[in-house]
This record gives C-alpha cells, sequence and structure tokens, in this order.
C-alpha cells in the first residue's frame, strides 16, 4: 500500500540514528534518497550502501545545518544527482547536558543553531523549489523534551519545543502551495546520541520502568511514522507532532 516510487528524499542526520533508518526504509519504499552527514563518512556511506541495496539511488553530503551555505549546496549537489526534492527529512542534531548554573554560552548556542537552526535553514533552501511545483513534505523530527521540557536539558528541549512551534506555524503558511509540514517527537531511542545514559545499566531499567510499553524504541520504530508522513496516506495530516514515545508522555 505504501510506495514512494519516483520521489526524490532528502535526510539530514543520515550517517546515523533515525536519520539512517529513515533514508533506508525511505529507500526500501521506493525513493531515491539524498543524506547530509557532518563528521562520520564512513557511516555515511555505509547508509548509501543499504539505499543502493534497496534498489535505489544515493548520495551522501557532508555539510553543517548551522551554515545556510552548506544548506543549499547539498540540495543542489542531491537535485543534480537524483533530481528535485520531493520530501525533506530534518534529523539532524544533537542531546548534551546543561543544568541551567553550569550551562554555557556556547553550549546553549551550538544546540540551539544545529537543532533548530538547522531545521530551518534546511526548509528554507528547499521550499522554493517546492512551491514551484506546488507540492512537498517536510517532516521535521522533534521530541518529547519539546513537549514538557527536560531537566538539565533546557537548551535542549527549548530546541526542540521550537521546532514543534515551527512546524504548525509552516505547516498552515505552506498548506496553500501543496507542501504538508508535520513533526514526530520521539521519546526515549537507543541511539549513539543517548549511549552515554542507556549503557548505564541501573539508567536504562528506571527508563524502562517509565515506559507503559516497557522497552526503548529503535531507530528503525521512528523510521515508520517518518515513512507514514511521507506517503500519500497522511496527505490529510498537516501541522501534526506525532507522539512516538510508547506512551510515555501522553499529549
Amino acid at each position: 500500500m505504501v510506495s514512494l516510487a519516483g520521489r526524490r528524499v532528502l535526510v539530514t542526520g543520515g550517517s546515523r540514528g533515525i536519520g539512517a533508518a529513515s533514508a533506508i526504509l525511505l529507500a526500501r519504499s521506493g525513493a531515491d534518497v539524498g543524506i547530509v552527514y557532518s563528521r562520520d563518512a564512513v557511516a555515511a556511506g555505509k547508509v548509501v550502501d543499504g539505499i543502493e541495496r534497496a534498489g535505489r539511488t544515493g548520495i551522501a553530503v557532508r555539510g553543517d545545518v548551522r551554515r545556510y551555505a552548506d544548506c543549499t549546496r547539498a540540495v543542489k549537489t542531491v537535485q543534480k544527482w537524483i533530481g528535485p526534492v520531493d520530501i525533506l527529512v530534518n534529523s539532524a542534531g544533537i542531546w548534551e547536558e546543561g543544568p541551567i548554573g553550569t550551562l554555557t554560552p556556547e553550549r546553549w548556542k551550538r544546540t540551539l543553531e544545529i537543532n533548530l537552526g538547522g531545521t530551518i535553514n534546511m526548509i528554507r533552501a528547499v521550499v522554493r523549489s517546492m512551491k514551484a511545483r506546488n507540492s512537498g513534505i517536510i517532516i521535521n523530527i522533534a521530541s518529547t523534551a519539546g513537549q514538557r521540557g527536560e531537566a538539565n536539558h533546557s537548551h535542549y528541549a527549548a530546541s526542540k519545543g521550537g521546532i514543534i512551534a515551527l512546524t504548525k506555524s509552516l505547516a498552515v503558511e505552506l498548506a496553500p502551495y501543496g507542501i504538508r509540514v508535520n513533526s514526530i517527537s520521539p521519546g526515549w531511542v537507543d541511539t549513539r546520541m543517548v549511549s552515554r545514559v542507556l549503557d548505564r545499566p541501573r539508567l536504562r531499567a528506571a527508563i524502562r520502568k517509565s515506559i507503559p510499553r516497557g522497552r526503548i524504541a529503535t531507530p528503525d520504530e521512528i523510521a515508520g511514522p517518518v515513512l507514514f508522513l511521507a506517503s500519500d496516506l497522511s496527505k490529510h495530516l498537516i501541522g501534526a507532532d506525532l507522539p512516538v514515545n510508547g506512551g510515555s508522555v501522553l499529549v
């Protein structure tokens, strides 16, 4: 029932975690996929291999989403390789601890620039082409932290809350141009980004206990909702924020 045949996708943060899982699943559903990564060329190459094993065209572009010039260059490169971007998945992000008494201005700025600034930079880079074609899908990865806040991570929560507000604002603004904008708010996901917490058995057990489903999500379990939002099954969803957290936060 779900086919993305003929669609061109661009995924940021595509070398690991939710971004990598989403890129490969979208390719398995028929899309050609470009990914943007910041550092790990080897990991990015493995994702491209997964895309190509699915029988689709894949490309990896290195760039820093904080820099608008990098974002426009990535979009132009992907357009040259696979064609105009039909679907943008904004998954690039960082999660660093920062109790308010010791949270440095530099750490606050870095988190906001990557998580929220990178999201708007990529949207700016693709939206003109989407408007011209009167078609497009934008999927932003937010977080339960943006819905309810997160102690000792106020900068992260603020960035993700901003993504949710940005999603709702742009959803209304862009819907007349045939562009659907939605977001996903995962809870705990077993990725390298949070490994410093999940690798501690007592903390991992406590986190699992807080989730009604009784387990921590895998990246593939977030990629599924990404595929749903990328497909025609969700064509009447505008400005939604899907909570994908095993029941731990009910909004």
